[in-house]
This record gives structure tokens, C-alpha cells and sequence, in this order.
């Protein structure tokens, strides 16, 4: 038994290292004062300043950030609103289809649903006018389509589990439906939505072929640009970025499971 539980932790240990080994030493290489990306050549901030100057990045990154916080609240309102529909309500016509229409985006390869937007909005812009040309509107559109299917199955599990003897009390106690969802419901589920925005900020912010699909001149996000210039060689100024991203997600990462756990100390889960 004892030897069972070693080479599991070995296992382990050797698994996290194969996928944290590169990123640590990407960090590294971020604060390398050589030009060379592979040749260490002493610590150096230079390439931070670098990034900082370079016009194309900061302005692709205010792009993705914002896209990125559009399209994750409203895939968490859209997700959560059809989250509670396939949990709470009775079957009603359609109901089945309703449910792989939302569920079709996780399963569907990001090329199709690229392809397909693009035709959409083609389509609506010769048709309605509008959205007038692909831009920042159209990958806002895009995201929030995708992500709310992530945010939809997060909240859909979270009160399929939940115990509604809460929600039963408050009914015999007077509660209207309205203040019944505001106080009672979105309280104990709010953890599953702030999981769900999270999520939806990480894959709208991590986007490279559904953006480049949808998206028009000047309108490039942070992966486009990351990707193009990849293409031309890594550089330590690509470094630093990655360093920069990975530092914002894991203080928002920290910030979740400090607000969940404080939730969870509130509201007990079932």
C-alpha cells in the first residue's frame, strides 16, 4: 500500500512538472537580458519596458480585455437564464432541441463555428445593414454565443444539485418569484456563475479562430497578434506578455476560490 501511494505521488509530481516545466521556464526567460530567446544572458526588466512601448500589443490587448469582459457578462446572464430553464422548468415542445442548440458550441470544432458567424453576419449585413463590416461587435457576438453554452452547463449542474427546501420555505413564507430568484436562487448559484465567468473571460481572452474569423481591420486581438508574430520567431518582448497573462489569471483564479470559499461559508452547499 505504501508502495502504491509513493508511485502515485512520483506520477504525480512527474505529470505537474511536464506541464508546469515550460511555463516556469518561460517566466524566466521573460526577464532575460539577452536578445536571444534560448541564451541566458543575466536579469533584465528591458523586455517589460519593450512591451509596454509597443503600440500593436497594448492596443490588441485593450482589445481582447475588453472583449473579453463584454462577452463573459453576457454569457454569464444568457448561460445562467438558460441554465435555469433546462433545470427548472417542466418539458415543454422543444425543450430537447432547445437543449442541443445550447450544448452544440462545446462539441462543434471552432472552425465551423467561425466559418458559420461569418456567413451569418454576412448575410445580416446585406440583408438588415447591420453589423455594418466585422469588427469588435461581431467577436463580441461571436464569444458570447460559445461561452454561454459553458456558463449554461455550470449553472444547469449547480441547480440541478441544489437542495430547494430553501427556496420551498421562502414560497410558503409569501416570497413572489421575482424576489424569490434574487434573494434565495442567485445567492446559492452565484458561485457557479462567477465559475462561469471566469471561464467565459479565459476562452473569449484565449480566442484564435473564431476571432480571426469574425473580426475586420484594426480590430486584432492579442492571440491574432501573438500568433503573427510567432510565426516570425519567438521573441523575449512574446515572453513577457506570456508572463503578464499568466500573472492577471492566476491572481483572478486566487480572487475566485477566495470569494467561493467565503460563499460557501455562507451558504453551505447541500
Amino acid at each position: 500500500m505504501k508502495k502504491q501511494s509513493t508511485s502515485l505521488k512520483v506520477t504525480a509530481g512527474l505529470g505537474f512538472l511536464f506541464l508546469y516545466a515550460p511555463i516556469i521556464a518561460l517566466v524566466i526567460y521573460s526577464f532575460n537580458a539577452s536578445k536571444l530567446v534560448t541564451v541566458w544572458g543575466g536579469w533584465s526588466l528591458q523586455w517589460y519596458v519593450a512591451l509596454f512601448q509597443n503600440e500593436q500589443i497594448m492596443k490588441a490587448a485593450w482589445v481582447s480585455l475588453k472583449i473579453a469582459l463584454i462577452s463573459a457578462t453576457l454569457a454569464s446572464v444568457l448561460g445562467t437564464l438558460a441554465g435555469f430553464v433546462l433545470s427548472r422548468f417542466r418539458r415543454f415542445r422543444g425543450k430537447t432541441l432547445f437543449a442541443g442548440w445550447i450544448t452544440a458550441p462545446l462539441v462543434m470544432p471552432e472552425v465551423i463555428t467561425g466559418l458559420s458567424l461569418l456567413l451569418l453576419f454576412v448575410a445580416m449585413e446585406s440583408l438588415l445593414g447591420w453589423p455594418s463590416g466585422r469588427g469588435t461587435t461581431t467577436i463580441v457576438i461571436a464569444h458570447t454565443t460559445f461561452c454561454m453554452a459553458y456558463v449554461a452547463v455550470v449553472v444547469q449542474s449547480r441547480l440541478t444539485s441544489l437542495d430547494r427546501s430553501l427556496e420551498e420555505a421562502a414560497m410558503d413564507l409569501g416570497a413572489k418569484p421575482t424576489s424569490l430568484f434574487f434573494l434565495i436562487t442567485l445567492p446559492l448559484i452565484a458561485p457557479a456563475i462567477l465559475s462561469g465567468w471566469l471561464l467565459s473571460f479565459t476562452l473569449s481572452l484565449d480566442d484564435l479562430v473564431i476571432a480571426s474569423f469574425v473580426s475586420g481591420p484594426g480590430n486584432s486581438t492579442l492571440p491574432m497578434v501573438i500568433f503573427s508574430k510567432v510565426r516570425l520567431g519567438v521573441t523575449p518582448e512574446i515572453n513577457a506578455l506570456a508572463s503578464l497573462m499568466i500573472l492577471i489569471v492566476s491572481l483572478a483564479v486566487v480572487a475566485a476560490i477566495v470569494i467561493m470559499r467565503r460563499q460557501n461559508r455562507l451558504h453551505p452547499p447541500s
